[in-house]
């Protein structure tokens, strides 16, 4: 096994038990307000400043991975995941609901910075893991590589929705929370003594302005990861839980569903380059695909919209569960192709500072997604969800037209 192999293996299990905490995280904030009675658009608003936060702690992240080491940054994200894992299980039930929801919020917030730290320093490992390995064969090993990452990712997601639920019935909230800690306490351990300490090391940008100028490919893809992003929590967040409890489903049948779903989404990403026609030079056959797929994704949603809205006589709760999973299976393959072509576009001096970037606007899209999903939801239900989702689409499309089918790094 070469370094470059064996750094990926370790940042990948890394990012896995950071991934499994964070999904039963989600899952026991849920369930442990939903139980306390908070309705569905404030339990949304307890995830507000997670999402917000990603967006600085990306751009900062990447900074501080070019300048710092790749290593010391994966490390600040588990540590900052235990600091936010610890104030929640402070809360005290004695509190009032305003100030409960405002510690939740603020440690919440703590998590969304752990949660994009640890996000840019993994995939940015990659990109240095995947270089000191490379073969004749690099564009594909790279694709392989972050399908794999990217799908692996999700699917433990999933698996940290039962994972939450199961720590919250037998430890209760705060034993979930200091377990989690604990566990994540060894997984930094292990990073810090098993990952070279300079890894993915470069020279950071002196300036704002430098830290912002990037080339056209990052530019134009970050825009598309804004919409894409969006497009999916805009109905994935409030709309779609809600909607399913509303139709007569259990709390337990949704998060089972909505933990499937995740599930399947992942296995989906890592067998997305099954399903994308390979180029020699990694972008003029993997664009196309891009605009494909996007284009792809609109049609569904407003076929969905169009049917829920239509009185066909379908179940509606049905006529969701199908739309949902012709939906998750183009947004896996979509979602991975983005993934694999921000690597592909980022400049190698400057990898992490790119990924930051690129990931920074993934944030911005979840937040705003999950913002208008309460909104819209409450608005003109799911209908108005799924039309915001395929606007949002068409907007990831426009994007995706213009991309460079050549590197411009």
């Amino acid at each position: 096994m070469t370094e470059g192999t064996r750094n990926y293996a370790i940042v990948t299990a890394a990012y896995w038990g950071f991934t499994l905490t964070d999904g039963a995280l989600r899952m026991l904030v849920l369930l442990h307000f939903f139980r306390l009675g908070y309705s569905p658009f404030t339990l949304a608003f307890l995830f507000l400043l997670y999402e917000a936060a990603g967006v600085v702690a990306n751009l900062i992240g990447g900074w501080l991975a070019a300048r710092y080491g790749i290593t010391r940054m994966l490390a600040v994200g588990l540590g900052t995941q235990i600091v936010g894992f610890l104030l929640l299980s402070c809360l005290s039930p004695g509190w009032t609901a305003a100030a409960s929801v405002a510690w939740v919020v603020m440690a919440q917030g703590v998590c969304g910075v752990a949660k994009d730290l640890t996000k840019t320093a993994s995939k940015s490992a990659i990109k240095v893991a995947e270089a000191a390995a490379r073969s004749e064969d690099s564009e594909g090993r790279l694709f392989r590589w972050v399908a794999w990452f990217t799908g692996s990712k999700n699917a433990m997601k999933g698996v940290g929705f039962f994972l939450g639920g199961l720590l919250l019935e037998a430890l209760g909230f705060r034993g979930a929370l200091w377990a989690m800690a604990t566990m994540l306490g060894l997984i930094l351990l292990g990073v810090l003594t098993a990952l070279p300490a300079m890894m993915g090391k470069a020279k950071a940008s002196k300036s704002a302005r430098e830290l912002f100028a990037k080339n056209r490919g990052v530019n134009l893809l970050a825009l598309a990861r804004v919409a894409l992003f969006g497009a999916r929590d805009v109905w994935f967040v409030v709309g779609v839980p809600v909607f399913l409890y509303a139709s007569g489903w259990t709390f337990t049948m949704v998060g089972t569903f909505l933990a499937l779903w995740t599930i399947g989404y992942g296995i989906v990403q890592a067998a997305a380059p099954a399903f994308i026609a390979r180029s020699p030079d990694g972008l003029s056959s993997e664009v196309p695909a891009a605009r494909l797929w996007s284009a792809a994704l609109a049609a569904i949603a407003f076929a969905i919209a169009a049917l829920l809205a239509s009185g066909s006589g379908l179940r509606p709760d049905l006529v969701l569960v199908a739309g949902l999973g012709l939906f998750g299976f183009a947004f896996a393959v979509n979602s991975s192709l983005h993934s694999y072509l921000i690597l592909a576009y980022a400049g190698s001096e400057k990898a992490a500072e790119d990924v930051g970037f690129y990931y920074a606007a993934n944030a911005l899209g979840r937040f705003s997604g999950t913002l208008l999903s309460g909104l819209l939801y409450q608005a003109g239900g799911l209908t108005a969800c799924l039309l915001g989702s395929g606007l949002m689409l068409v907007l990831c499309c426009a994007a995706t037209l213009a991309l460079p089918e050549r590197s411009t790094g």
